[in-house]
């Protein structure tokens, strides 16, 4: 791997740190302010929101701005967010504004490994890139379950400011604060990105001109037969994960009536699964081979239905990280396959965008149909059955799409041979 790699992969590292504990402190930021109970589940789609609405735009800004700046900016707006959530604003719409540098982070962040390294070394760099990103969120989410208890929120809120009255005097407001360092660090190796070869793409103006081009992107990759059945995997994988980390806060506050904090480490045994699956799949998994690991996926959604059977966290932990495991094991390859198609047909940060835009969409919806669901007083027993079989179902219909896309491919390979041997004669 090339230097620049190392440096990108600890910008990533901790801006996603900071991400995942940050969802922990605006959980019990809300939990502690007596917020209704369907505003801890609307967290997750409202931090999806800015990748649906503005993903037209920073996929075309990551192709004309140098993707080391643009990663910069990004957790610039994280750090405003961050602020905002802390200085009085809803936790919701502040933690929607993170949300939105998270959208602008994305492009860049995944869109420069295709800039700087080979199609043969996509798979490896993705799964180091997502087993970083999982490492992360393993910690990202301890360290928040941490900072908002009994045993750490006490020292940070002892530390006071001469003369200077913050108004922090709650655990989560103090976890929130200690968070905005991290989002410095980022920035700093954000500023060490090397600058790649690859030409930038100047960003037109004319916003209708942007809607149209990612419209016409995004048609493409569907029509694309490898990249249609990738981009499916994908979305549906990070639509439900996305929902899942705060469903197992809601599930494991019933099922084993943990707090926030020890709930936090269930959802790092999750994350832990998926970063095991990762890194073996990005060492055992060719990009040619990638679309062999789609029945996992049914596997996955049958694996999820079984959480609501357990009561004790000594089988409850394994449980999740072979859940965690299967996961890793079945985006890694797929995430690299839709890249490199991605890469191919239309520009890196263009094709990591629509990518962005399906994935959250999904997130968008499936987080808002259980908050509804959450609303109406649905049980998080029920909701976990939801989400299990229709995974299941949705992976099942795939894999049956990708055998009718094999089988009309090689149709279509005898016909040409056909055509070829008939003009020879």
């Amino acid at each position: 791997m090339k230097k620049g790699f190392f440096t990108i992969m600890s910008a990533q590292f901790f801006s996603s740190l900071a991400d995942n504990a940050l969802l922990v402190g605006a959980i019990e930021l809300l939990k502690s302010s007596g917020a209704a109970p369907w505003q801890i589940p609307a967290l997750t789609p409202m931090f999806a929101l800015f990748y649906v609405i503005l993903a037209p735009l920073v996929g075309a800004f990551a192709d004309a701005v140098p993707k080391g700046k643009v990663m910069f900016y990004s957790n610039s707006i994280k750090v405003v967010g961050c602020l905002m959530m802390l200085f009085g604003g809803h936790p919701l719409f502040a933690y929607a504004i993170v949300g939105l540098g998270a959208a602008a982070y994305s492009p860049a962040k995944y869109g420069i490994l295709t800039e700087l390294l080979p199609p043969s070394q996509l798979v490896q760099a993705n799964g180091w890139i997502e087993g970083l990103t999982i490492t992360s969120i393993i910690l990202g989410v301890l360290l928040g379950g941490q900072l908002v208890g009994p045993h750490i929120s006490p020292i940070l809120l002892g530390f006071d400011l001469p003369m200077i009255d913050t108004g922090i005097d709650t655990p989560p407001e103090a976890a929130i604060a200690s968070l905005v360092a991290l989002y410095v660090i980022a920035a700093i190796f954000n500023l060490r990105i090397p600058r790649t070869d690859a030409p930038l793409q100047p960003m037109t103006t004319n916003v209708l001109a942007l809607v149209r081009d990612f419209g016409h992107c995004n048609t493409r990759l569907w029509a694309d037969r490898l990249g249609q059945i990738s981009l499916a995997t994908t979305t549906l994988f990070w639509g439900v994960s996305g929902n899942l980390r705060v469903i197992v806060f809601a599930w494991a506050a019933v099922a084993l009536g943990f707090s926030t904090t020890k709930a936090s480490s269930l959802v790092g045994v999750v994350a832990i699964g998926t970063a095991v699956g990762a890194v073996a799949a990005s060492m055992r998994v060719r990009l040619d081979k990638a679309t062999t690991v789609i029945p996992l996926g049914i596997g996955m959604g049958l694996l999820v239905i079984g959480l609501n059977f357990i009561t004790n966290v000594w089988v409850a932990a394994p449980f999740l990280m072979l859940l965690g495991l299967l996961g890793g094991y079945l985006v890694v390859p797929m995430n690299a396959l839709l890249q490199h198609r991605g890469h191919n047909l239309m520009g890196a940060g263009r094709s990591i965008a629509v990518q962005n835009f399906n994935e959250q969409a999904c997130i968008l919806g499936l987080g808002a149909f259980y908050t509804g669901m959450t609303r109406v007083g649905l049980s998080a027993f029920s909701a976990i059955t939801v989400f299990g079989i229709g995974v299941a179902g949705l992976m099942w219909m795939i894999r049956r799409w990708h055998l009718r896309n094999t089988v009309a491919h090689q149709a279509e390979v005898e016909r040409l041979l056909t055509i070829a041997r008939s003009d020879r004669h």
